[in-house]
């Protein structure tokens, strides 16, 4: 195979030559599809646990459907306006994109992003990896290390073009590339430090030191197309799209079971639009000022009041007087208006996005027009504000938290008992041992680093409800012995 888009790290294909089926990003797909990890996230939470809350609610599995199919709309709109501008950086093809869409939630631990933190902080400061955890790294990490293809470990030995378009963050937590973007002023969107710890490297990353070697050889066909530090065209889409489904679809569901309440929305966006001069934040409508103001800060490039001040109206209009404005009742009624907000602002968002020749640093190839942008941030300040900051789901997400950090402890506990080293369980012996093939020998504490990462790799791939139930055998409450079993 000629494209270096299209080239993978083996030769194997899944279709004949010839076959309909045989566009090798088509393949990728249905890798991903067939993939365990991906049936997986139907049990990992996206924003409320599906477990606590019945089947209203998205999953991680339910919003990458949805990121790709805004996805793949994305491409093909971007694709045919700017054909010779797409192949210049690289190549937009929808199947590529849908494929990385689909793959780039994979390592996403159980309990969302609060899983995520926990997991870092552990793998840091407990286990002893610089790397720590960070989701989408642990997403590259499955599709090229972790997952079984054939009689070895490879990932799922997918193309070049699909590998680097699931790389959101292009870079690693600490040294590559070099010079690494988190010294850049500004800094590319997540490669900042992680706040209070100079030595922590960039809060947001794309894969673990231990996967440089493939990320350079994803990234190789886009050498002097796109810098080393910036997203590939795909990569864009996938992110923008990424973007689009958090901020309307999650809203789906905090309506559906009755979270985010009308009043507190509305007075709190009809305070700021009634602002005068006065500048106390502190006040009724401060939070969205906070807001606005920290979108000049990190953002100016493309902040601007009067998009700001129409966006808050807008959202004021189509959400507090529209959607919200009725209880949802789980009539007939109710789910069309549901389907009919997130149709209609779909369909805007995806109509404004454009590619850009020369982004700003903190922006992508391919981005929401201006009022889009502002749109999705008051959007997204919604969800924040109203939903994630609320004190019910910080006791729920506390519980969450020291169930994994117990859990992590109890399986380094059993891993480092000598008497119980023929009953470990499988995956996680195997796990251990893959990891110290990463450590070239006479690495400093190279079996302590091994088993660490082997935890992570272990406890990333469990669902919320296995989590919990591996917890409770662990601790002796659970009387399920072969259930709890089977995610050993």
């Amino acid at each position: 195979m000629d494209d270096p888009r299209a080239q993978r790290l083996f030769g194997d294909s899944l279709v004949a030559p010839g076959d309909l089926a045989s566009s090798p990003f088509r393949v990728d797909r249905d890798r991903i599809v067939s993939s365990p990890f991906l049936a997986r996230l139907a049990g990992v939470t996206q924003v409320i646990s599906p477990g606590g809350a019945g089947l209203l609610v998205h999953n991680r599995l339910t919003h990458s459907l949805k990121v790709a199919q805004v996805g793949r709309a994305i491409a093909e709109r971007v694709r045919a306006a700017q054909p010779d501008l797409a192949d210049k950086l690289g190549g937009c093809d929808p199947d590529v994109v849908e494929a990385a869409a689909l793959a780039h939630d994979l390592g996403h631990p159980p309990f969302g992003h609060l899983g995520e933190r926990v997991l870092d902080r552990l793998a840091r400061n407990r286990l002893g990896l610089r790397d720590g955890f960070e989701g989408n790294a642990q997403s590259y990490r499955i599709v090229t290390s972790t997952e079984i293809r054939g009689q070895a470990t490879i990932g799922l030995n997918l193309t070049n073009a699909v590998r680097a378009a699931i790389l959101k963050y292009p870079w690693t937590r600490l040294t590559h590339p070099d010079p690494h973007p988190r010294f850049m002023d500004p800094p590319p969107r997540g490669a900042a430090e992680v706040p209070d710890d100079p030595e922590g490297g960039s809060l947001k990353f794309g894969a673990y030191s231990t996967e440089i070697a493939d990320v350079r050889a994803a990234r190789a066909p886009f050498a002097g197309r796109v810098a080393d530090w910036q997203q590939t065209v795909e990569a864009s889409v996938m992110d923008t799209a990424d973007d689009i489904a958090y901020a309307i679809h999650d809203l789906e569901d905090v309506h559906r079971v009755g979270v985010l309440q009308q009043g507190a929305v509305a007075a709190e966006l009809m305070a700021w639009q009634r602002w005068g001069p006065e500048s106390d934040v502190n006040r009724a409508g401060g939070a969205i000022e906070s807001l606005r103001r920290q979108l000049h800060r990190k953002d100016g490039w493309i902040a601007d009041d009067s998009a700001f001040a129409d966006a808050v109206e807008l959202v004021r209009a189509e959400l507090v007087d529209g959607l919200l404005a009725r209880p949802f009742d789980g009539s007939l009624e109710s789910e069309a208006r549901v389907a009919a907000f997130s149709a209609n602002w779909t369909r805007r968002l995806v109509e404004s996005v454009e590619m850009i020749g020369q982004p700003a640093v903190r922006s992508g190839h391919v981005q929401l027009s201006r009022a889009q942008w502002h749109e999705v941030q008051i959007l997204k300040f919604v969800q924040n504000r109203f939903v994630l900051e609320r004190p019910d789901l910080a006791l729920h997400q506390r519980g969450q938290g020291r169930l994994l950090a117990s859990l992590v402890e109890a399986l380094l506990s059993w891993l480092t008992d000598p008497e119980e080293a023929q009953r470990l369980p499988r995956r996680l012996r195997d796990l251990v041992e893959l990891a110290e093939t990463e450590l070239p020998p006479g690495t400093p504490e190279r079996v302590q680093r091994a088993r660490g990462r082997a935890i992570v790799d272990f406890v990333a791939g469990l669902t919320d409800s296995q989590a919990v139930g591996l917890m409770e055998a662990l601790s002796g409450r659970s009387r399920q012995l072969w259930t709890d079993a089977l995610v050993l």
